[in-house]
């Protein structure tokens, strides 16, 4: 990682985080009181984010989906018995639904660096 990325990395968190602080308790607002849809989206978002942070997964997939891909992983069997729980089968299903998008980033290169990236013409 590049100085200009990382500087572009740190400037656009520094404007991230505060914005995501007040997304999540809009998500929490909306969630109880106003129209589920709205906070289903801010909920998915925000599953994506944890899937890419806290469990090095890709930006594109939800924990769920994850999950399902490392099923001999002792978080991801947790992951999925928490789901059954909820759901049976979710994690299957949202892995199922969701490959082909992961599939498409990959083979589109869209996980690859791009700021200060240095273009091979």
């Amino acid at each position: 990682m590049n100085l200009k990325e990382r500087l572009a990395g740190t400037l656009l968190m520094c404007a991230i985080v505060p914005m995501a602080v007040a997304g999540y308790l809009l998500i929490v607002v909306v969630g109880l009181f106003g129209k589920v849809d709205r906070a289903r989206q801010g909920v998915r978002a925000m599953d994506h984010f944890v899937n890419a942070t806290l469990f090095n997964g890709y930006a594109w997939e939800s924990l769920s989906s994850h999950a399902w891909r490392a099923k001999e992983k002792r978080w991801a069997r947790i992951v999925i018995k928490i789901t059954d729980f909820f759901d049976e089968n979710h994690c299957k299903k949202a892995n199922k639904r969701e490959q082909p998008i992961i599939d498409l980033m990959l083979k589109k290169r869209l996980h690859e660096q791009t700021v200060g990236k240095r273009s091979h013409k």
